[in-house]
């Protein structure tokens, strides 16, 4: 039961190294990503086509 016990212990202790590292990768590549999309050209907009009176709508 000890050995159990001891690579449970292990694995969490290893756990609570990796979790920070790699919540921070995490927020990194968000970040990148985010980055990368404020770079990209924004689309045109669609042109608005003027309002004409129609002769039949008086």
């Amino acid at each position: 039961m000890t050995a159990i016990e001891n690579v449970l212990g292990i694995s969490a202790l290893i756990v609570l190294f990796l979790a920070p590292t790699l919540a921070g990768l995490a927020r990194e590549r968000r970040i990148d990503r985010e980055l990368r999309a404020a770079e990209a050209p924004a689309p045109a907009p669609a042109a608005r086509r003027p309002y004409v009176r129609s002769w039949a709508r008086v």
